[in-house]
């Protein structure tokens, strides 16, 4: 005789999803078994992590980029602009959620716009610092071979301070992945939903968690390597 779609076994803790299959034991347990057999549904919620991480790092390495190399020639608006940046950054993540709601609605703009902000600061920091880390003796050699000041930052300048530049990017897409997570109080999508839907459940909140640090460590080696190909002397250096 067939058993019920679900039965929970009485002191065991297992359940039966299906006649004669017993799943993942309880609420407290974490069963390999059902992990694999249910990947399916967090392909999805990855995607869409995915897409909330990745949009506003890009976005943000952008205007991050743009308004320092302008604080760059105007030193002045370094310290206004560091200040508009931090303060930002010193909203708390769900309260910025909330706040835009009025404004952009529920969804993937909100998630959007509120992760952009949260990058501006470390990249725009990273950016400040490593331009003002050249070499003074290769800023006086470029100016003496007559070098231009278009040329001198975009040919000299912004190359010797992209291993800077780019670890802060490194640092805001790993925050952004993070805080990414709780975009589904805006009515975004992401792997945030899954957790909360079903946080008791270890098997559910590892799965999450293994596949957010993944996401994390793809995108820190992927500029990682793009930081090796665009620096070749670097390489050239340390051998």
């Amino acid at each position: 005789m067939s058993l019920p779609l679900a039965i929970i076994a009485q002191g065991g803790g297992f359940v039966r999803s299906r006649a004669g299959e017993t799943g993942c034991p309880g609420n407290d347990g974490i069963c390999l078994n059902w992990i694999l057999d249910h990947l399916d549904r967090y392909q999805t919620p990855f995607i869409e992590h995915v897409y909330i991480s990745v949009v506003p790092v890009a976005i943000g390495f952008a205007i991050a980029l743009s308004l320092g190399l302008l604080a760059h020639r105007l030193r002045w608006l370094i310290t206004p602009l560091t200040g508009l940046t931090s303060a930002l950054y010193t909203v708390p993540s769900i309260a910025a959620f909330l706040l835009l709601l009025p404004v952009t609605g529920r969804g993937n703009d909100t998630a959007i716009v509120a992760l952009t902000a949260y990058t501006l600061v470390i990249i725009f920091r990273n950016v400040i610092t490593g331009l003002a880390g050249v070499p003074k003796d290769s800023i006086d050699a470029a100016r003496g071979m007559g070098l231009t000041s278009r040329q001198l930052l975009f040919g000299v300048e912004l190359p010797l301070a992209l291993p800077e530049i780019l670890a802060g990017l490194r640092i805001a897409a790993a925050t952004t992945v993070g805080l990414a997570a709780f975009a589904y109080l805006a009515g975004a999508g992401g792997l945030g939903r899954n957790i909360d839907s079903n946080i008791t459940f270890k098997g559910n909140v590892l799965v999450c968690g293994v596949l957010l640090t993944l996401l994390a460590a793809a995108l820190d080696l992927t500029v990682l390597t793009f930081q090796r190909f665009v620096t070749p002397w670097r390489r050239a250096a340390s051998s």
